[in-house]
C-alpha cells in the first residue's frame, strides 16, 4: 500500500527532500546517465507528490513527481520530474502516481490544461491520461522527448 503526501515544498521535512532528490538523482542522473541541473531552482514554487510504502517497517520513498502552477515554466501548469523506484516498476505505481499527480493539480489549479515534456518512448502511457503530443521529437539530454498536453477539465 502507498501513502500519498501532497505538500509545498516548504512543508517537505529535511527527511522526505533529501528523499525526493536521492531518488531523482538515482533514476535521471545515475539510471539514465544523464548529466543535466535536477535542482534547477524550480521546486521552492512547486507542490509534490511523494508515495510512501513501508518495507519491513522502514518507510522509503517509491515515487513522486512535481506540479508547478501556470506561468513557471509554461503556460500551462505542468507535471514534471515524475519518477517511480526502480525496485516498484511493473507493479502500476507509476500509473497510480501520474493518476493521482493529476487530480491533485487539478484540485490545485483548476480550469487549467497540464502540460508535460515527456520521454518520447512513453507518449502511449501519457495518452492514455488524456495527453495529446503537441511537439515534434527534441533531443534533451540525450533522451528523445515530446511536448504533451491535457486540456482543462470541465467543470
Amino acid at each position: 500500500m502507498i501513502e500519498w503526501q501532497w505538500s509545498g515544498f516548504a512543508d517537505l521535512t529535511a527527511l522526505a527532500l533529501y528523499e525526493m532528490l536521492a531518488l531523482r538523482q538515482q533514476v535521471f542522473v545515475l539510471e539514465q546517465t544523464c548529466l543535466y541541473p535536477d535542482i534547477d531552482g524550480l521546486d521552492p514554487g512547486a507542490h509534490h507528490l511523494l508515495g510512501w510504502k513501508t518495507i519491513d517497517g522502514k518507510r522509503e520513498l517509491a515515487a513522486t513527481l512535481r506540479c508547478l502552477a501556470p506561468g513557471a515554466k509554461y503556460d500551462e501548469m505542468s507535471l514534471g520530474r515524475v519518477v517511480t523506484s526502480p525496485s516498484t516498476r511493473g507493479t502500476g505505481l507509476g500509473r497510480e502516481l501520474v493518476a493521482q499527480g493529476i487530480a491533485c493539480a487539478q484540485r490545485l489549479h483548476p480550469g487549467h490544461a497540464i502540460r508535460i515534456g515527456a520521454q518520447a518512448h512513453l507518449e502511449a502511457f501519457y495518452a492514455s491520461f488524456g495527453f495529446r503530443t503537441i511537439s515534434e521529437p527534441y533531443d534533451e539530454d540525450g533522451i528523445l522527448h515530446i511536448d504533451m498536453l491535457r486540456p482543462a477539465a470541465r467543470g
